[in-house]
């Protein structure tokens, strides 16, 4: 369970009960948040320093994701540091609070003056903080606060996540390679490789009974715009299955497979529905040994609960981008209940099980972590997602599959395709700028955004 430390400060000669009321009313706007807390309060800067102490003996018997510093009235820097200097290492909140009007008087604790005392101090120490105010009159900010304790609590998860790759490379890109050594370091995400001869292998021992229960109690409840062969669904199946078990065993979060170069050259299979089932899981999936994708594709789902399906650019317009997949779209963005799949074949390719799922529309933030002159930047916009004009991808079967996709309104299309990162970025909806803002200055990653 995740833990967030809760300190309130106030100088020892403001009245007690004010510093215990204003804390106690913030403890409660975290708690109705979401957030499990240790709270400790209020700490003064009592001259034989008892509250400090006491604090600080209280806050040892837990470990923490993040602390929150409230900031209930004035308080001598003194007094905080010597709390907060045994968790210099956890993403901190500085949160003022903010004084109250009585009739036509403001009524004030000085709370903004504890915190610009607290604010240089807490950069000087190099503490990774967000600093936060109330202002008098309006909604207090505890969910701004909660948001980047969700983001430490988020970076903590991130040092135990896996990314499983089958292959490496495909077709030769540039634009999916990655440096593990400061991946790690930066995000905590570790990438690891699993040959594809495991897969076969494993494969080659499924039986057709444990296919058939596959194809009859997950593939078959897909809507299909016209019947697939029944091969097709038992390789879907099978594969799925061995996947499946190489990610349960290694612990793997997310699954990228070498796909053109790979499933289609080698095993001679489209891996669309693979990826369609581990999705229905949970799984994070994204095809074509995708490194950054698949990583942010993790860290999204760590901020928002979302899949973090991707997309790629098939044309730019004046005011919007056409985006879509030549193959799946992660289970959460589907507009409906189930997939709707079509058999279909690409250029030489076999038939595979292809998604034409109708995608959601609204509000998306797109984002992609990049890795350039050996430091880490991440990409985001926010876009409009609106469905897109009949479009096809030339080379498919005829009549041509109209292709998952969303045409995406963005403010500026020249910009975006002056800074253009790479053919796929992850979708979320909602706007998620602010949540990814807290989670990359956790990481120390720089923000670009578009």
């Amino acid at each position: 369970m995740s833990k967030i430390g809760f300190i309130g400060f106030g100088e020892v000669n403001t009245p007690v009960d004010v510093i215990i009321r204003k804390c106690s009313a913030a403890e409660a706007a975290l708690k109705a948040e979401g957030l499990d807390l240790v709270s400790v309060y209020p700490v003064a800067d009592d001259y034989a320093e008892t509250q400090i102490d006491s604090a600080v003996a209280t806050l040892a018997k837990e470990s923490f994701d993040a602390l929150v510093v409230c900031i209930a009235g004035w308080i001598p820097t003194h007094a905080v540091v010597k709390v907060t200097e045994h968790y210099r290492h956890l993403p901190m909140v500085l949160w003022g609070l903010c004084g109250w009007y009585e009739g036509d008087r403001l009524v004030t604790t000085a709370d903004q003056a504890g915190t610009t005392g607290l604010r240089a101090t807490f950069e000087g120490l190099g503490y990774k903080f967000k600093y936060v105010y109330d202002i008098i009159g309006k909604k207090t900010r505890s969910a701004d606060v909660a948001d980047f304790c969700r983001a430490a609590i988020a970076a903590k998860a991130m040092l135990h996540d896996k990314v499983g790759m089958a292959g490496y490379r495909d077709m030769n890109l540039y634009g999916t390679l990655y440096d593990g050594m400061s991946l790690k370091k930066t995000t905590g995400i570790e990438i690891e490789t699993f040959e594809m001869l495991d897969i076969q292998q494993r494969y080659d021992k499924i039986s057709d009974d444990e296919k058939s229960e596959i194809v009859k109690n997950r593939i078959m409840k897909w809507n299909f715009l016209k019947p697939a062969n029944e091969d097709a669904m038992m390789k879907a199946a099978g594969y799925y299955l061995a996947v499946k078990q190489i990610a349960e065993e290694r612990k793997y979060r997310s699954i990228s497979l070498k796909d053109v170069d790979g499933m289609k050259l080698l095993c001679g299979f489209p891996p669309a529905p693979i990826f369609m089932l581990l999705s229905e899981d949970g799984y994070t999936t994204v095809p074509e040994n995708d490194s950054l994708g698949a990583v942010t594709q993790l860290m999204m789902n760590r901020l928002t609960g979302q899949l973090g399906g991707y997309l790629e650019f098939y044309e730019f317009f004046e005011n919007s981008v056409l985006a879509g997949v030549p193959d799946f779209i992660a289970a959460d963005m589907i507009d409906g209940d189930t997939y709707t799949v079509l058999p279909a074949a690409f250029g030489a390719l076999s038939q595979g099980i292809l998604n034409v799922s109708k995608v959601k529309t609204g509000t998306v933030t797109m984002s992609r972590l990049v890795y350039a002159n050996g430091e880490y930047t991440m990409q985001m916009l926010l876009g409009n997602g609106k469905n897109p004009p009949k479009w096809e991808e030339c080379g498919w079967d005829q009549p041509a599959p109209q292709l998952s996709a969303l045409e995406i309104e963005i403010s500026d299309v020249e910009k975006f395709a002056d800074n253009v990162a790479c053919q796929h970025y992850v979708i979320t909806y909602g706007d998620n700028r602010k949540k990814i803002k807290d989670l990359c200055s956790i990481l120390g990653i720089k923000v670009f955004e578009i």
